[in-house]
């Protein structure tokens, strides 16, 4: 029997899928097929690679000036960042290795741009792959592939399950890092924008800062630039729109992908109190994806017994 796991996208709230796949190997489940959409992709790929140890060691150290020091600012106005240095991190473990060299059978979702059709990545260079499948629509620049521009696969599958039956899997596990999340972390950041006393989150103003420096002073004239990102007087900034935005549209589709395609097991993390940049709160993430094994043990150790 072939177990397939699909890793759902949810930007820095993914990093529980790392949690997810320590504690099933805790179990002895460790799945013959991956598949990843998104952030997903990212940790999906180094599972499959055998370089889990290194992305987990990687996001544990992770903190506010790190993450900065991968934020190449995009000139294109295709998106804000391009992506090319946190890639460039990676180097061998994703460049120069083949999909179908992996150890364990892999792929990746993608969607084009000028179509919005699905694209699958079952072969072929696994650094592009996870590259157009991390392609965020207003955070990093899309990949280009031949003539196709290629953005994040979360827009179109979330949760890639009919990938990991397409790939064979009898028993598959999805990973939803979505639920519960619409409006919570909205209201959250808008009730924190009310006590000026409170710090705002490092990662948020430093990003900021840089943004804003990179752009020029003439773009930030009277602060309009930082009011466009940042809650004033419970009212969203921009950044908090999108993010809601997103958080609404991958709910929303990865219901309706779930009911047409059912897994066997669904574990959901409690992740509505992370927010999708909050990539320094990994050990958080880690935990969270751990505990939501543990609430299935029995479930889990019911489908995969055969094993």
């Amino acid at each position: 029997m072939k177990i397939g796991i699909a890793l759902g996208s949810g930007s820095a709230r993914g990093w529980a899928h790392i949690g997810i796949l320590r504690a099933l190997e805790d179990m002895g489940i460790r799945p013959d097929i991956v598949a990843g959409s998104s952030i997903g992709a990212l940790v999906g790929a180094a599972y499959a690679s055998g370089h889990l140890d290194n992305l987990e060691e990687w996001v544990l150290k992770l903190d506010s000036s790190g993450i900065m020091s991968f934020l190449d600012i995009s000139w294109t106005g295709a998106g804000l960042i391009e992506g090319d240095k946190l890639f460039e991190h990676f180097g061998e473990t994703l460049h120069n290795t083949n999909i179908e060299d992996l150890p364990k059978r892999f792929a990746t979702v993608a969607t084009d741009l000028a179509t919005g059709r699905e694209i699958w990545f079952r072969e072929g260079s696994l650094g592009k792959a996870v590259r157009a499948s991390l392609a965020l629509p207003g955070l990093f620049t899309p990949a280009r592939e031949g003539d196709r521009y290629l953005i994040d696969g979360g827009l179109v599958n979330p949760v890639p399950v009919s990938l990991c039956r397409a790939m064979e899997a009898d028993v598959v596990i999805a990973v939803n890092l979505n639920r519960h999340i619409v409006g919570k972390h909205l209201r959250n950041e808008l009730a924190d924008s009310d006590h000026d006393e409170e710090p705002e989150s490092p990662f948020k103003s430093d990003f900021l800062n840089q943004t804003i420096a990179r752009l020029g002073q003439s773009l930030n004239r009277n602060g309009s630039l930082t009011a466009m990102f940042k809650p004033h007087r419970k009212a969203p900034g921009m950044f908090e729109v999108i993010a809601s935005s997103i958080n609404i549209m991958q709910d929303r589709i990865t219901r309706s992908r779930m009911a047409g395609d059912p897994p066997d097991i669904i574990l959901t993390p409690r992740l509505s109190h992370l927010a999708l940049m909050d990539f320094d709160k990994a050990e958080i993430a880690i935990r969270e994806g751990r505990k939501s094994v543990e609430m299935s043990k029995d479930a889990l150790a019911y489908f995969t017994s055969a094993k």
